[in-house]
């Protein structure tokens, strides 16, 4: 085997390779190499990801969409959503991070749509990044479809500081945490309240205390897309506002026969009373914080609601002038015009007795939900009887929520998550 080695260069050959190089030297200035050195690197343009991606099907309406940014920070996120009949729901708002390089939805989508995701984010230098993603979310199912019953506050209304939200929902809700977590309530003075549960239908927001005065209260139940059970979805996302009042609390002692009516902290009208006469347990009016609920006039009063027959001796039947409902175990603050011992004694099957004159002024003068505390009965109002809601102290009531958390309603958000609990 022959081995090879490089051949070394002559002395010529190495003298002529450096004079090459110093022509080449000289004829590169240098100008030409300061400007390269100090000439800046491009800067590596936002990179933006989507999630759910792109092209995905039959995605679970409570998956947060989110954003991110890698290298750049994102300026703007626009999701729109092609709803089932034509419409088109561009409301979704989000969440950013503190240096905003993600941003997560808020709310859940809504099912049975096409989802068009649309997020832009810049890098230092400004330059924007665009990224677009499309996917549809899972159709809902028939008898399967959470939808709102009944919600007691009218839209536009003026009501009492002690109103309560009721929202009564036609399927049970399991995931109560989720459901809650989607309802939001905004009061333009600083409160604390939360939601809880009376069954698996009815939910109850209430402030820990009574609502400051002279305010507007929002409620935007963002419930499209909620699993209130397995494969169960809430369908409509619902908003209204109300008006809160003037402060008019009422106090009635059982034992003074007696009633006060505050009105933004001042007296303005007192009454005599009678209240139940107590020889039975359904004759016993009940203690405790009673909100008014409803207003009627020839009103019919009747003890065979408490299952008195028309036989019975003890039966009775009247129709009385002015009447507002403050449980519903058959209590009201009515008029009595045959009752000739207001203010003397307690002869009524249990609601509150007034005279003609007294018991319109009340009438008139209340909102629904203003507070009725009435003392010194042996028989409590219950949480469930009517909107006896502000007999459940407010550690309890925060507590007893499905969140566990109060909600601050001057701040927006809710406290938990509508969305999809891995």
């Amino acid at each position: 085997m022959t081995l090879r080695f490089p051949r070394r260069p002559s002395a010529a050959l190495c003298a002529a390779a450096t004079v090459v190089l110093m022509a080449v030297s000289a004829c590169s200035s240098g100008g030409s190499n300061t400007d390269l050195a100090n000439e800046e690197p491009d800067v590596a343009a936002a990179e933006v990801t989507i999630t759910p991606a792109d092209g995905g099907t039959e995605i679970r309406p409570d998956s947060p969409v989110v954003v991110s940014a890698d290298k750049g920070k994102i300026t703007d996120v626009q999701v729109e959503q092609k709803l089932s009949g034509g419409k088109t729901d561009e409301s979704m708002t989000g969440t950013f991070n503190d240096d905003k390089t993600e941003w997560t939805s808020d709310w859940t989508l809504h099912p049975g749509s096409d989802v068009t995701v649309t997020a832009t984010a810049e890098n230092s230098e400004g330059k924007s990044t665009e990224a677009i993603s499309e996917f549809s979310t899972v159709p809902p199912v028939e008898g399967q479809r959470l939808e709102i019953e009944t919600i007691n506050v009218e839209p536009g209304s003026t009501v009492g500081v002690g109103m309560p939200i009721i929202v009564d929902f036609d399927l049970p809700v399991k995931n109560k945490a989720q459901v809650e977590a989607a309802m939001e309530v905004s009061s333009e003075k600083p409160a604390e309240g939360a939601w809880n549960w009376f069954g698996d239908e009815i939910a109850v927001f209430r402030p820990t205390e009574y609502w400051e005065p002279y305010q507007k209260v929002t409620v935007n139940l963002n419930l499209a897309g909620v699993a209130a059970s397995e494969g169960v979805w809430g369908i409509e996302n619902r908003e209204f506002e109300f008006e809160v009042g003037r402060e008019q609390i009422t106090t009635i002692d059982e034992d003074a026969h007696h009633m006060t009516v505050e009105r933004d902290g001042e007296v303005v009208k007192e009454f005599p009373v009678s209240l139940g006469m107590a020889t039975q347990r359904k004759y016993t009016t009940t203690s405790g914080t009673h909100l008014t609920m409803a207003f009627h006039t020839d009103y019919r009063m009747s003890n065979d609601t408490l299952g008195v027959s028309k036989d019975d001796p003890n039966y009775y039947e009247e129709f009385v002038e002015y009447a507002v409902r403050i449980s519903n175990s058959g209590e009201f603050l009515h008029s009595a015009t045959w009752n000739y011992q207001l203010g003397e004694a307690n002869t009524s099957h249990g609601c509150i007795n007034m005279s003609l004159e007294d018991s319109r002024w009340f009438y008139e003068e209340s909102l629904r939900g203003d507070p009725v505390d009435i003392t010194g009965t042996d028989r409590p109002l219950e949480v469930d009887n009517g909107w006896g809601y502000w007999q459940r102290s407010a550690e309890d009531w925060v507590s007893m929520s499905a969140t566990g958390e109060a909600d601050d309603t001057s701040e927006p958000g809710t406290p938990g998550s509508p969305h999809h609990q891995q």
